[in-house]
């Protein structure tokens, strides 16, 4: 079912800035506008109706959500894009519920999302398990007190950030990221969390790029992926 990666890597480096200040969103009557998916929400529904909702089932059916862009944002990546995924209603809605099934019972006291992606997974998984949520953010982000760390790229370094106060000693957090390539982010996730005391119940990504290796960066946490290329 998979695409080859066609010796194209895709690496933590380059992620979207959803921010931009002059992003202009054109005005749309979504009462005229039909779904570009509408077709594999179908697909989807009646799929699910034939088969018991396991976690295989579930991610076989998101899979075709997910399509890969090549030579995105630089030459050389495989990007994969989930936006199809997050505009589709009943593929959202089952992306979320995975998660949510996998950690109801671990008595999550804050989901840990990394920007930008990470925020619209792991906000409404906060929500589902009635914890917290808890923003990372690119540098300059976030205005009160914070620490710092940074990690490699490639090319050179990047930095992320966290309040000082975002997380209580001994918290229970649960890490949530779209992606785990390399490793990187979530790395420096992870050393931020251990600075402020946190307990770092696992880390949980929709999609891991097993061909980079990136668990070898994350070793003694619980790692969970829902699709794997």
């Amino acid at each position: 079912m998979h695409q080859p990666e066609q010796n194209l890597v895709q690496c933590d480096g380059e992620r979207e800035r959803d921010d931009d200040a002059h992003a202009v969103t054109p005005e749309v009557d979504h009462r005229q506008r039909a779904s570009p998916f509408a077709r594999c929400s179908i697909a989807w529904a009646q799929a699910t109706a034939r088969e018991p909702r396991t976690g295989r089932a579930v991610t076989d059916q998101l899979t075709p959500l997910i399509r890969a862009i090549p030579d995105f944002p630089i030459p050389g990546i495989l990007f994969r894009d989930i936006t199809p995924l997050l505009s589709d209603p009943e593929g959202f809605r089952a992306t979320i519920d995975l998660f949510v099934d996998r950690f109801r019972d671990a008595k999550i006291d804050a989901v840990v999302g990394i920007e930008a992606r990470g925020y619209m997974i792991g906000a409404p998984i906060a929500y589902q398990l009635g914890a917290g949520f808890v923003p990372v953010r690119k540098p300059g982000k976030l205005p009160g007190e914070k620490f710092s760390e940074e990690y490699a790229l490639e090319y050179g370094t990047n930095t992320l950030e966290i309040h000082a106060d975002a997380v209580a000693h001994g918290h229970r957090v649960l890490v949530v990221d779209d992606l785990l390539a390399t490793g990187g982010t979530i790395a420096a996730t992870l050393r931020l969390l251990k600075r402020l005391g946190a307990n770092v119940v696992g880390v949980a990504v929709l999609i891991e790029l097993e061909a980079l290796a990136g668990r070898a960066a994350l070793p003694g946490v619980d790692v969970t992926s829902m699709i794997r290329y």
